[in-house]
């Protein structure tokens, strides 16, 4: 018999409760809101099973119909504005909506509304591990020849270079206030994802660049209360949408392939070159602000990438002098065989 969604223990009725503790709790409302559409997704998917909404009579079973769903489901099926396609929901798709629904599900058992966590015996699937490509040295010059000399373009050339140099996600970065740039110290205080501000260095040059843009190219505000670093030409704090588009204009003008071109890419950029260069992981956790090592390994892997690079320097049998060793064996072997001749 399902539950009624009267219930205090149905999926609609804990929703608000979540949002609640999360917000106490300082979680990022971005993170708070990927939980809730997942667990309306859970709760749309059951309903329309003819199983129960309320959280006391989930389990594995449910959980795992779920997961077999999402691994079916074709992309946009159901969408009010998209057509449905052919390809299927991507593992890490599937891995962010079960993830979402098991921090829900541990909600529930710190609050005592449950206690048994279904999570306990399910294992959620792995995402499928992909190389990210990042952008080349010749990729990076080739973006910023695209720009011209305006305001517009040296505003432009700084967020690219400013990205590249510290790693942050776009959103730290279009939220960054002027008080937050600390020129003569070679830091930018960032806050990140729920609410934790962190101190990032920058380099030598993205120190002169954005004094120059603050001095120079950074046009007034639109209204005197806004203190944005960086502005649109008519005053206003940029978009993450903003800075996308941006972006991808000018990858095609520059003509790059073979790349995705987002800020995001830059931060994947940053963090692999980060490591080539010597930089160590547990620096590269603090300044990308990951809470914990595990996405930061991901980038260890990524940089083996340039594994043909690595050999070169590496090869064993290179460092061995081999080569050397060969052509005086051959001329040892060539005196003994003309000594026997003689």
């Amino acid at each position: 018999m399902l539950a009624s969604s009267n219930s205090g223990t149905d999926i609609a009725g804990l929703l608000e409760g979540y949002r609640l503790c999360a917000a106490t709790e300082g979680q990022s409302p971005n993170s708070t809101a990927i939980v809730i559409n997942s667990m309306r997704y859970l709760r749309d998917f059951l309903s329309c099973s003819g199983l129960s909404t309320n959280v006391t009579v989930i389990g594995t079973r449910e959980m795992r119909a779920f997961i077999l769903y999402l691994q079916q489901k074709r992309c946009f099926s159901h969408h009010p504005y998209s057509k449905p396609q052919q390809r299927g929901l991507s593992g890490h798709t599937v891995n962010t909506y079960m993830r979402s629904i098991r921090a829900f599900w541990s909600w529930l058992v710190e609050e005592e509304i449950i206690e048994i966590n279904p999570f306990c015996k399910l294992k959620i699937p792995k995402p499928p591990k992909k190389i990210i490509a990042t952008f080349s040295p010749h990729q990076i010059d080739s973006l910023l020849s695209a720009m011209n000399d305006s305001a517009e373009g040296y505003r432009d050339a700084v967020i690219i270079l400013t990205l590249l140099d510290t790693g942050l996600r776009i959103n730290e970065l279009i939220n960054l206030k002027i008080g937050d740039a600390w020129i003569e110290e070679g830091l930018v205080k960032v806050l990140g994802k729920g609410n934790k501000e962190r101190l990032v260095p920058i380099g030598k040059q993205i120190r002169k660049l954005l004094w120059r843009y603050i001095h120079q190219y950074r046009p007034e505000p639109a209204l005197p209360k806004l203190d944005n670093l960086f502005l649109t030409q008519d005053g206003r704090p940029l978009t993450k949408n903003r800075v996308g588009t941006i972006m991808k204009r000018y990858g095609v003008m520059a003509g790059l392939s073979g790349v995705r071109c987002s800020p995001h890419t830059l931060r994947h950029t940053f963090a692999i070159n980060f490591l080539r260069n010597d930089g160590d992981v547990f620096s590269l956790q603090k300044i990308l602000g990951h809470s914990s090592l595990e996405m930061t390994r991901r980038y260890c892997e990524l940089a083996n990438v340039d594994i043909k690079k690595a050999h070169a320097t590496a090869s064993p049998v290179d460092n061995l002098a081999m080569e050397r060793k060969l052509a005086v064996a051959r001329a040892t072997r060539d005196g003994k065989t003309k000594k026997r001749r003689e």
